[in-house]
This record gives structure tokens, C-alpha cells and sequence, in this order.
């Protein structure tokens, strides 16, 4: 039995690795592609670029229907056919994105100056093709991740990092210091990556007969149109520190705080990876494995992450000055923003695992709840700091927001589908980071900090310390099976 176990254990390691691979590569890849556009590009267009990403997740939010979060509930479910699940919820995400993108269109020219600050005919293009293609991608990665296929992912998600970081030479050299090179740069491997997915998906689902299928297009949007609300509340507090930030400081600021939300890819990458990673995982134990299973599973799993989140946001804080070095001069005020903006990718994840409960039981009515809390607290937070203290107000408001988001989540989760985390050990740890992040904020010496961080790290490590001798013992026995396969 415990062979078995460490067996899974180590089965999960490996897929987890092959997804987190590729976020890797695409993660150096970025040390290459964002100091060349923050060295060519004023904070001032950079921010415009903010507000580009800000007003397609919009337009996808409301196409998608909550349609894709019914892909993966309904996909391992008996009696599905898979390649008519997806047309199915394939069908009116496209339909609405169609409509969507012509409203657009249609208003462009007042849509494009409140955004960007300037309109053209490319900019309204870029904005339809970018959102449009998005739902086609949506699915097709969901197809993959579903399928379990780390490797491919990963694959193309490097794939697309490199054709990114080639349309951004191409169009530094042709347009200079000009917000619409991050356009370009987005959208074109978006739509390169997606076509050859939706070549690959038709020749290999060609020749598969149609099975019997009992799952309605009713029950598909019974189960994905009450993801709305939690997606637009995600929408919101994901990016309502950049309105109040374009709103009460303007462009210039706007783009400090995006560049540290770049640096935040650190994070971020990891967050994006275990995303992909989890929900199928998740979903899958929840249906094919026995209660006492798949709730061990994840209070196992939760232990672990949650140590590797805290720690990777305390090595972020540390060396964040070296990091910064490479944005250039123009946006070393973000050195300031990444102390507290580091909890959100870290909570992201945590509530990830945590709110699957929630997903399990189709009541996503809970997420509202937590959402409208959260966003409430965000637009007070927002509204009292970010006038005074512009990108350092809006981080702190982010990262306050996304604690509460968590605990309420975690508290409604746990009443639908009961799972015993050990939540002590994480809450010492944030607090220690809380008041370590307050310090590395307001402190001007960047050595000194450096070494109360690493104090506080120690710490940290010393409180974990059954975590991380466990982690340690896992990757002794994975490296030692393969040294002996070789």
C-alpha cells in the first residue's frame, strides 16, 4: 500500500514536471523579451499595453459562457463523448464572440481613446483578432490539458514565448517606442499557435465515430453560466488596481505597475502551470477515487504547496532588487510594488486546491459570495491608497483583497466537500512574510533587507521543517529510481 502510494506521489511529481518545464523555459525566455521592451518603451505606453489585456479578458469573459469550466467537469464523466462535448460548448462561446467583436467594431473609435488614449484601425483589429482567437485557444489547450498531455503544452507554450519574443524585434524595429509592438507581439503567436491546434485537433478526431452522448446543451449551461459572475469578479480584482492606478495617476504609473506585474511572472509562471496542472488532476481523483482517498490526496498536496509558495515569494522579495535591474531606469520604482503583490499568485494557487469543493458540488454560488466581498474590499482599499500611494497602495490593497478572497473561499469550499487542511503552518508563514514585506517596502537600504529577508526565511524553513524534509525524501526517490532505470 505505501509502495503504492509513493508510486502516485511520484506519478503526480513527474506530470507536474513536464507541465512546469515549459512555463520555465517561457519564464528565462522573458528576462529576454521584457527588458527590450521596457529599454524601447516609456512607462507611459507600456501602460497602454495594461489596458489591452484588461478589455479582451472582458470581451472572453462574457463569449465564454462559463463553458470551458463544463469541458472539465463534464469530460471524464461516463457516457461523454468527448468530441461532441467540445462542439458543444464550443458552439455559443463562438457565436457570442462573433457578436461581441462586432459591437466592438462598431464602437471602436470611443472604445479605443478611453482605453489607449489614441485609435487606428490595427489597434481595433488586434483587440477582435486577439479575443476572437482566444476562445478557439481556450478549448484547444483545455483538449490537451484534459488529455493530460504535459509535454505538448509545454511545448507550445515555448513555442509561442519564441514567436513572441521574434514579433517583438520585428516590430521594435518597425514602430519603435509605440504601445501596439505588445500588441502585435501578442496576438500574431496567438493566432499561429491556435491554427496549427485546430489542424492538429481535426486530423486526429477525423476518423472517430460518433458514441452515445447524455450530456444536454442544458446541462452544459446550467452547470458553466454561473461561472459568470465569479470570472467577471476575478476580471475585477485582477485588474482593478490597474484602472485605479490609470485612473487617479495616469499612463506613467499604470506601466511601473505592470512592469512589476511582469517580474511577478516568477510566480506567476508557477501559478499558470499548477492551473493546468491541478484542475484535471482534481477532478479526476474526485470522481474515479474513494472519499478518503482523494481528500488524504489533497491535504497531502496542499502541505506541500503551500510551503513551496511562500518560500518561492520570500526568494522573490530577496533578490527583487536584482531582478528590477533589468527593467531599466525608467521603472525602478517597481522595486517597492513586488513585496506585496507576491501574495497574490501565491494565493491564487492555494485557492485553487482549496475551492475545488465548491466545483465539485456545482454550487459556484459560493464563489460569488467570497467575489463580492473581495471586490468590495478591493474598491475601498483602491480608492483610499492608490491616490496617495500610487503602485505601493495598490499592491497592499491587492494583497489584503486576496486574503480575504482566500479565507472566504476556503471556509465556503469546505462546507461543500469537507477536507481537513492544516492551514496553521501557511498562516504563520504569511504573517512572517506580511510583516517581512512591510519592512522590504518602506526600507531604502536593499542589502539590509536582503539580509532580514533571509532571516526571515530561516524561520520559515525551521517552522517547515517535517514539509521539507518529506519534499526532500521525494525527489531522493524519484532521482534514485531513474538513476537506476539508466
Amino acid at each position: 500500500m505505501q509502495e503504492k502510494m509513493t508510486n502516485k506521489k511520484n506519478s503526480l511529481l513527474k506530470s507536474f514536471i513536464e507541465y512546469f518545464y515549459g512555463n520555465f523555459v517561457v519564464l528565462l525566455l522573458g528576462f529576454i523579451s521584457l527588458p527590450l521592451i521596457t529599454r524601447v518603451m516609456t512607462a507611459d505606453e507600456y501602460g497602454r499595453t495594461a489596458m489591452f489585456t484588461s478589455v479582451v479578458s472582458i470581451i472572453y469573459i462574457f463569449a465564454i459562457l462559463g463553458l470551458d469550466q463544463s469541458y472539465i467537469r463534464f469530460f471524464y464523466k461516463e457516457g461523454v463523448n468527448r468530441k461532441t462535448l467540445l462542439l458543444q460548448c464550443f458552439k455559443y462561446p463562438f457565436i457570442l464572440i462573433m457578436v461581441l467583436s462586432l459591437i466592438y467594431c462598431l464602437l471602436s473609435g470611443y472604445c479605443n481613446n478611453f482605453l489607449f488614449g489614441r485609435t487606428s484601425v490595427d489597434i481595433t483589429l488586434l483587440v477582435v483578432a486577439y479575443t476572437v482567437t482566444s476562445v478557439f485557444e481556450r478549448f484547444m489547450f483545455l483538449n490537451i490539458r484534459m488529455e493530460q498531455n504535459g509535454k505538448l503544452y509545454s511545448n507550445l507554450n515555448i513555442l509561442s514565448k519564441l514567436l513572441y519574443i521574434s514579433f517583438v524585434f520585428l516590430f521594435v524595429y518597425l514602430l519603435g517606442n509605440d504601445f501596439r509592438v505588445v500588441l502585435y507581439a501578442l496576438t500574431l503567436p496567438l493566432c499561429i499557435v491556435t491554427a496549427g491546434l485546430l489542424i492538429r485537433y481535426f486530423f486526429i478526431t477525423r476518423d472517430i465515430k460518433p458514441l452515445p452522448h447524455k450530456v444536454s446543451q442544458a446541462d452544459l449551461l446550467r452547470y458553466g453560466i454561473p461561472f459568470i459572475p465569479m470570472l467577471l469578479m476575478e476580471w475585477l480584482l485582477s485588474s482593478m488596481d490597474r484602472w485605479s492606478i490609470k485612473i487617479f495617476n495616469g499612463y506613467h504609473e499604470t506601466g511601473i505597475y505592470s512592469a512589476a506585474m511582469q517580474i511577478m511572472t516568477i510566480l506567476l509562471t508557477v501559478k499558470i502551470t499548477f492551473v493546468a496542472f491541478w484542475s484535471p488532476i482534481a477532478m479526476k481523483k474526485y470522481e474515479k477515487d474513494s472519499e478518503n482517498e482523494c481528500k488524504a490526496f489533497f491535504m497531502d498536496t496542499f502541505e506541500k504547496v503551500q510551503f513551496l509558495c511562500m518560500s518561492a515569494a520570500f526568494m522573490l522579495t530577496i533578490f527583487r532588487g536584482i531582478i528590477v535591474l533589468i527593467l531599466g531606469e525608467g521603472y525602478r520604482e517597481a522595486i517597492r510594488i513586488i513585496p506585496f503583490l507576491s501574495l497574490m499568485p501565491v494565493l491564487s494557487i492555494l485557492f485553487e486546491m482549496t475551492g475545488q469543493g465548491i466545483k465539485f458540488v456545482g454550487r459556484t454560488k459560493y464563489f460569488n459570495y467570497a467575489s463580492v466581498v473581495a471586490i468590495l474590499c478591493n474598491l475601498i482599499g483602491n480608492s483610499i491608497l492608490v491616490p496617495r500611494y500610487k503602485g505601493i497602495g495598490a499592491a497592499l490593497a491587492t494583497a489584503v483583497t486576496y486574503i480575504v478572497y482566500f479565507i472566504l473561499g476556503t471556509y465556503f469550499s469546505k462546507k461543500c466537500y469537507p477536507v481537513n487542511y492544516n492551514l496553521k503552518p501557511f498562516f504563520i508563514s504569511m504573517l512572517l512574510y506580511a510583516a517581512y514585506a512591510f519592512y522590504a517596502t518602506i526600507s531604502s537600504d536593499q542589502i539590509m533587507s536582503g539580509i532580514v529577508g533571509l532571516l526571515v526565511f530561516l524561520i520559515h524553513l525551521a517552522l517547515n521543517y517535517k514539509i521539507l524534509k518529506g519534499l526532500f525524501i521525494t525527489v531522493r526517490m524519484i532521482l534514485k529510481k531513474k538513476s537506476e532505470k539508466e
